[in-house]
């Protein structure tokens, strides 16, 4: 039994410093001749998703935003996508859901959605050295109408069912008059942008309209004409200005970079060049309480049920 231990022990011992063979089920390597492993395959980029309110029909705002988006695109290195819908509650599901990431927003569409699911200030425009805007009533030039209590009974262009300067603004005006806009307007329409409602005001199709201020001096800046075929009849006290808001669901990386490069794009050509697309001197940060007097008189209108 002793022998049979010694001679196994020897076996083992033999076939541990043998040359070691390539066994077909172990698929020898020979460490000599190694290969670099195959590159993984390009990881896919994603754009960037931006929507964009229609505070001016689809062919003014491709036109007008189209080097701001180009701008970002070639400073983030990867595409940039717009999105465009028609009513600005559209807007702001697809921010809730993550289906966008960076939009251009109305005051009230930044509101109802801090209200409703946190969405996120990320910076805003600096126009005429202000980062605040009117509603401004306008009516046509031939008409006799002073003041909103003139129109009563007449037909009036709303822009958007939460706009804040083209609805929620002049229904607080009937709101201090004791009215609302089915008591006091024979008819009422939407435009769903606010230059279709200057141009509702100015061909005679509406009565009256209250419009945003920076859409109207950039609609009078291009097409001087209009200020034969309208009149302001009254300004607004200053509000926030509309913001560009994040959905909350932006990575935090990805904000601070969109953040970054709107604050200091005015500080290059190409920046100011896209600036200058939308009459804007720079971006600036803003907070909520910014846009709290605007909230004071959201809060007065409610907007369970849109005017038709």
């Amino acid at each position: 039994m002793f022998r049979y231990i010694v001679y196994l022990c020897l076996v083992i011992m033999l076939a541990a410093c043998s040359t070691p063979q390539a066994f077909p089920g172990a698929g020898y390597v020979d460490l000599n001749k190694l290969m670099p492993l195959p590159s993984p395959a390009a990881q896919e980029i994603h754009p960037i998703k931006v929507a964009i309110a229609a505070v001016i029909s689809p062919r003014g705002t491709a036109e007008s935003y189209g080097p701001l988006l180009e701008y970002l695109s070639q400073k983030l290195n990867r595409p940039v996508e717009r999105i465009q819908r028609r009513t600005y509650s559209e807007v702001n599901e697809l921010l809730r859901t993550g289906e966008v990431d960076l939009a251009f927003v109305c005051t009230s569409s930044y509101l109802l959605g801090k209200d409703a699911f946190n969405l996120q200030l990320l910076v805003a425009p600096v126009v005429e050295g202000e980062t605040t805007y009117h509603a401004q009533l306008i009516v046509p030039a031939g008409s006799p109408t002073t003041q909103m209590e003139n129109l009563r009974g007449k037909v009036f262009a709303f822009t958007d069912p939460t706009s804040f300067t083209g609805r929620v603004y002049p229904t607080f005006m009937l709101y201090q008059m004791g009215e609302t806009p089915e008591t006091f307007f024979s008819h009422t329409f939407f435009t769903y942008s606010h230059d279709d409602a200057i141009h509702a005001v100015a061909d005679g199709m509406a009565d009256g309209a209250s419009v945003d201020s920076l859409v109207l001096a950039f609609a009078l800046k291009r097409q001087p004409e209009l200020a034969d075929q309208i009149r302001i009849i009254h300004t607004s006290p200053p509000f926030g200005i509309p913001p560009v808001v994040v959905s909350p669901s932006l990575r935090p990386q990805t904000r601070a970079e969109l953040e970054a490069i709107l604050l200091n794009m005015h500080q290059d050509a190409d920046g100011i060049a896209a600036l200058h697309a939308l009459d804007y001197e720079r971006f600036v940060s803003v907070e909520d309480k910014d846009y709290q007097s605007a909230r004071d008189v959201e809060s007065l209108i409610s907007f369970s049920e849109p005017i038709q």
